[in-house]
């Protein structure tokens, strides 16, 4: 064996210096770049906000903010139907999945489940309708996640929804504020672990999880399914984009973002954020996107161009593996396949086991 002797009085003292400040020198760096995401995505979420108006704040929460209506006991589950004040006269139907836990009790991570554009809301999630598909909430709930499943405004027993009377300037922002204090109420539970809270969501329900997720960073996984593509590849049809006024015309809806038609004229390139923005501002943090290739609404070509667009942003922040696309062959739909890859992903990313495995 060859020994190596080395004279300190040899080497160059700046040289001793700078290998000493290496690992403090690589930890600065990448707080640096934290911290210049930081104001990346600070920057995004106030341009979201010219779109759908301010984000109130949250009030502290109660538990008298939850009433009851009845629970439903399943083999692995019991659901809760509650009625959530999430604040002063503004009430959020939900469903709220609890798994039956054997032995001694854990903390569990949690999911947050958002329907699509279905009449029956959040129902459609459980399974009710009669698409299959569908019923995301109760599969992660028999998976062992604890999962909140709320109405969208306008949706299932919000059907009566008023959005020219309420306090926000769109249905999209009033979605956002409800779904942060679903996460409020996830942590407020002593059997979550609330450092483990995703999203989940299916075409409206796939978008609004990027909002979320964007907007919240106690979110630490987001799913999304059939919810999104570049603004420049939305695609309507001619007779739709005739019947809205253009191709944002259905986004404009008082239920979504009304501004899009007052204040930017349906017009794309003057929307101050997009959504290569918005999934760049939730990195580092874990976004996974099902983007079939026929569906007609969502072009997978958008998504191509939208994820090559983010990439740079997750593999600067060393998050590249927390990117992740599948484009089946399918239409505007969450196959099975899809789901089981996705359910894999969140498993990794909220370092969760799961009990049961086999959906069809």
């Amino acid at each position: 064996m060859i020994k190596l002797k080395l004279r300190i009085s040899a080497i160059n003292p700046i040289l001793i210096i700078l290998f000493l400040l290496i690992p403090v020198l690589a930890i600065s760096q990448d707080a640096m770049v934290l911290q210049d995401h930081q104001k990346y995505r600070k920057e995004v979420v106030e341009n979201m906000q010219k779109v759908m108006g301010k984000l109130p704040k949250r009030s502290d929460f109660k538990r008298s903010d939850i009433m009851v209506i009845d629970s439903v006991i399943e083999q692995s589950f019991i659901r809760y139907n509650i009625l959530f004040t999430v604040e002063k006269n503004e009430v959020l139907p939900l469903y709220l999945y609890i798994p039956i836990q054997r032995g001694a009790p854990k903390k569990l991570p949690a999911m947050l489940v958002l329907h699509e554009t279905d009449p029956m809301g959040r129902k459609a999630v459980d399974g009710q309708g009669n698409k299959a598909n569908r019923a995301h909430a109760r599969e992660l709930a028999q998976r062992g996640y604890i999962v909140v499943a709320p109405d969208f405004p306008s949706f299932g027993d919000t059907e009566d929804y008023d959005f020219e009377t309420d306090r926000y300037k769109s249905g999209t922002m009033k979605g956002v504020f409800n779904h942060m204090r679903c996460v409020d109420l996830l942590q407020s539970r002593p059997d979550v672990d609330d450092n483990n809270i995703g999203v989940l969501g299916h075409s409206l329900g796939g978008h609004n999880a990027i909002f979320l997720a964007a907007i919240d960073e106690r979110i630490k996984v987001a799913v999304s399914s059939c919810g999104w593509t570049q603004f420049d590849y939305y695609n309507i049809g001619a007779v739709a984009e005739k019947k809205y006024g253009g191709r944002l015309g259905p986004w404009s809806q008082t239920r979504y973002m009304p501004l899009l038609r007052t204040k930017y004229n349906l017009e794309n390139k003057n929307v101050p954020f997009d959504f290569n923005l918005m999934i760049s501002a939730i990195a580092p943090r874990a976004f996974f996107s099902v983007s079939p290739t026929r569906d007609s609404n969502f072009d997978f070509k958008g998504v191509k161009v939208g994820i090559e667009l983010v990439e740079p942003i997750y593999r600067h922040l060393n998050s590249l593996d927390k990117l992740q696309v599948r484009y089946p062959d399918d239409a505007h739909d969450f196959p099975l396949e899809s789901r089981k890859e996705a359910y894999n992903f969140i498993d990794k990313i909220l370092s969760h086991t799961p009990r049961f495995t086999e959906f069809r």
